[in-house]
C-alpha cells in the first residue's frame, strides 16, 4: 500500500506547470489529479485536468478504469477543504482507495479546492475532456519557489501580460545574454542581468545584488519573478543562490528543494562551481560535494 501524504497548494500548482517543449500534462503517466467532491460541485468548477470519481451505493469510491495507476508518477486528490489526514473526509477516503492501486505516494491537497482555487482562480475550469493537443497547448505558468512570493520561469512567461497579472508579479529579475532592455516587460520593476548561459560566464558577482533585490521585495510582500531564456539554467542558479542566502541552506539542500519545484532544471558546470563558491561565501565553508549533485 502506497504512502499517503499532505501536499501544499503550491506543490500541486508546480506539478500542473512542469514542461519541456510542451506541458507535461500531455504525458499519459505523469499526473493523475482526482476531484473527490460530489459530481455537482465538480461540474460547477474544478482544477484544470482533474477527474471526478463517484461513490457506489455502499459509499466506496469507483476509481476510473482508464487510468493506469501503477505507472502513474504523481497521484493527487482533493475535496472541498480537507486540512489534515486525520480528517476522515472524501479526499482521505479516496486517497486510501488510491493507495491500494499505486506504488507512488498519494498526495492530498491541504485546504482542498477551496484553498487552491482561492490562490489560483485562473486554474479553475468547467472543462472535463481534453485532447492530447489541448493538453500540449495548455498555458504553463512559472513555478512557485516560495509560496505567494517568489517564482521562476522562462523569458516568454516573463513577458506574458496575462501571467504577470494572474500571479500579481511586482518585480522581475531578467537574466539574458543581451544587455538591451526588453520593452515587453510591462510596468514591473525589473532588474536586468546581462549574462550568457556559458560555463565561462560570471554569475557569482551578481549574486549579492540579486539576493538583495529579491529579498527587499519579498520582505514587503511583493511577488518576484526570475526569468532566463529557457528558465532552466541561469535563473535556477540565481534562485539556488537566493535560497542559500535567505534560508541559510547548504548548496545540496537548496538544490534538492529546487528539483522539487522544477524537475528539469539544468545548470551548466560553470554555474555549479560558482554556487559552490557561494556556499563558501555564505556559510564560511564548503559542505556540498558538487559531483554528487550532478547525479541527482
Amino acid at each position: 500500500m502506497a504512502e499517503i501524504l499532505m501536499c501544499e497548494p503550491f506543490e500541486l500548482f508546480n506539478l500542473l506547470n512542469q514542461y519541456s517543449c510542451v506541458s507535461r500534462l500531455a504525458e499519459i503517466n505523469y499526473l493523475c489529479l482526482i476531484d473527490a467532491r460530489d459530481t455537482q460541485e465538480y461540474n460547477t468548477s474544478h482544477v484544470v485536468t482533474a477527474k471526478n470519481v463517484k461513490m457506489d451505493s455502499e459509499g466506496t469510491f469507483c476509481l476510473p478504469e482508464t487510468v493506469e495507476f501503477e505507472s502513474m508518477q504523481h497521484v493527487v486528490v482533493y475535496d472541498s477543504n480537507t486540512t489534515c489526514l486525520q480528517n476522515q473526509g472524501r479526499a482521505v477516503e479516496c486517497a486510501q482507495a488510491l493507495a491500494k492501486v499505486t506504488f507512488h505516494p498519494v498526495r492530498v491537497v491541504r485546504g482542498g479546492f477551496q484553498k487552491f482555487s482561492a490562490l489560483y482562480p485562473f486554474l479553475r475550469t468547467e472543462k472535463i475532456i481534453y485532447t492530447i493537443m489541448e493538453l500540449e497547448n495548455l498555458k504553463t505558468y512559472p513555478v512557485e519557489i516560495i509560496a505567494g512570493l517568489l517564482y521562476m520561469g522562462d523569458k516568454k512567461q516573463g513577458t506574458d501580460s496575462i501571467i504577470l497579472k494572474d500571479l500579481k508579479i511586482f518585480a522581475v529579475v531578467s537574466i539574458s545574454q543581451s544587455n538591451t532592455v526588453d520593452s515587453m516587460m510591462g510596468n514591473q520593476t525589473t532588474l536586468y542581468i546581462p549574462v550568457a548561459d556559458s560555463v565561462v560566464s560570471d554569475l557569482f558577482s551578481t549574486f549579492e545584488m540579486i539576493c538583495s533585490f529579491i529579498g527587499s521585495h519579498i520582505h514587503m510582500g511583493s511577488r518576484v519573478l526570475v526569468v532566463s531564456s529557457q528558465g532552466r539554467s541561469r535563473c535556477s542558479a540565481v534562485i539556488i543562490a537566493f535560497l542559500m542566502y535567505h534560508f541559510t541552506y547548504t548548496l545540496e539542500e537548496a538544490w534538492k528543494y529546487m528539483l522539487r519545484c522544477k524537475s528539469n532544471m539544468r545548470l551548466n558546470t560553470g554555474f555549479l562551481q560558482q554556487l559552490s563558491d557561494w556556499e563558501l561565501h555564505t556559510m564560511g565553508k564548503k559542505v556540498t560535494d558538487i559531483s554528487f549533485l550532478i547525479q541527482l
